[in-house]
């Protein structure tokens, strides 16, 4: 059986058109890419600083940049860097993962693998159009969805966010809530982490109803777990050592 092999491309490369222009020579990066055709409150009756005192286990650091979604954020980011651009981009990846994050239907579109690159491709347009999204952060939105990659967008963003983390020397909590926390919880979230951590701590957000209440948060190797799930399975474990 024969597997198409991925070929070797440059930062520059992978932003051109669909078709082909470049603006620029392009640079060699120096690793090969596989990109094979691309408000509700916390329940539990706690705020966020008082669950955040709750430490319950240490976890092992994993990669940030680690995968396929890996790939692209660190491509990316290297291109931004190179242009100044770096909190330009952050800005409008943010930017348009609210939009994912606030849309079913842009969701779908995202994640779905019934629609098209080319379908994909003209919804991204209009949306990119619409919130005002252009330059590298655009291009490369449109490459990830010419390669068929846009169902890994959002773990790519999160990549990135976490590359210029580490590049401004700031901290990126990995925050799960079971529902969308508000203005004055994310404000609460970002001083108690900034406390624990004594650096400035970025927060990305992710909303999992299947946590039943609190809040996970992930701050470099620690796991601070105050989920209703993770008592409820402590207490079941408990009762089986008994039995």
């Amino acid at each position: 059986m024969l597997h198409r092999r991925d070929r070797c491309v440059s930062k520059r490369s992978i932003f051109v058109g669909s078709k082909g222009a470049r603006r620029r020579p392009p640079r060699k990066l120096k690793s090969h890419l596989n990109f094979k055709g691309l408000a509700p409150t916390v329940r539990d009756g706690a705020e966020p600083a008082e669950l955040l005192a709750r430490v319950i286990k240490v976890a092992g650091e994993q990669g940030i940049v680690s995968g396929m979604a890996g790939r692209y954020a660190t491509a990316l980011f290297e291109l931004a860097l190179e242009d100044g651009a770096v909190d330009a981009v952050r800005t409008d990846l943010e930017r348009f993962d609210a939009l994912v994050a606030d849309s079913a239907d842009l969701a779908r579109l995202v994640r779905s693998p019934v629609f098209t690159a080319e379908e994909q491709a003209k919804a991204l347009t209009a949306v990119l159009d619409k919130a005002g999204i252009s330059g590298i952060s655009a291009q490369f939105l449109k490459v990830v969805t010419s390669n068929r990659r846009l169902f890994a967008v959002r773990d790519m963003i999160r990549g990135y966010r976490a590359l210029v983390a580490r590049h401004k020397g700031e901290v990126t909590a990995q925050v799960t809530l079971a529902e969308s926390p508000s203005a004055a919880h994310l404000a609460a979230l970002k001083a108690a982490l900034t406390a624990m951590a004594k650096k400035d701590v970025q927060i990305d957000v992710k909303v999992d109803p299947a946590i039943i209440g609190g809040l996970v948060v992930k701050l470099g190797s620690r796991m601070v777990d105050s989920s209703l799930r993770t008592k409820l399975n402590a207490i079941k474990h408990a009762m089986k050592e008994v039995s």
